[in-house]
């Protein structure tokens, strides 16, 4: 992408799968789900950055429980739309030995990010964790992880908003998108 004009062709071309009325429905179930299953502990609470902030942003306040909350940066992306290798930007703390650790991301693609997350914080000493994401695309295929806790399905298309983005853009849409098959 290279500026403005692309950027609103992309948006343009996309097609809508769900509108910010159905993402803030799925934002408001997730917690209600969260808190149910979570409101007699005292976890750490991992937003992976950047793409979970607007959905950790959202959920947090709904939860209805003490946490502690930190953040973690894994990436395979780098504002392309293929993945490659996994990447550590800001690795967790070490206050998540012995406890309860709740990671919430954007998107549960292949898996291969959130089950490499779920490693490193088993590694580490945590009890337990669990894995909410916003949405879980439909591969058509085993992935090695499923999530906890699933805010909505997205079909097998590269899709953005909601803080997922596409080529590094339109994170800040309160919908979510696909890009147009090519």
């Amino acid at each position: 992408m290279k500026g403005r004009e692309e950027a609103l062709r992309l948006l343009d071309e996309a097609t809508q799968l769900f509108s910010a009325e159905q993402v803030r429905e799925a934002v408001q179930r997730l917690a209600a789900d969260i808190t149910a299953r979570l409101e007699g502990e005292f976890p750490v609470v991992l937003s992976v950055m950047g793409g979970a902030a607007l959905f950790t942003g959202q959920l947090l306040p709904l939860l209805r429980f003490p946490l502690e909350f930190g953040a973690i940066e894994v990436t395979r992306y780098n504002n392309d739309i293929q993945g490659r290798e996994i990447t550590w930007r800001l690795p967790p703390r070490d206050n998540v030995r012995g406890r309860v650790v709740l990671v919430v991301d954007d998107i549960l693609d292949e898996g291969i990010t959130l089950a490499a997350i779920r490693k490193r914080l088993v590694e580490m000493g945590a009890s337990q964790v669990l894995a909410a994401v916003f949405a879980d695309k439909a591969i058509g295929r085993e992935k090695p992880i499923t999530a906890d806790f699933v805010g909505v399905t997205v079909p097998n298309r590269y899709v953005f908003g909601f803080g997922m983005d596409a080529y590094g853009l339109w994170r800040n849409l309160p919908a979510i998108y696909a890009l147009k098959d090519t």
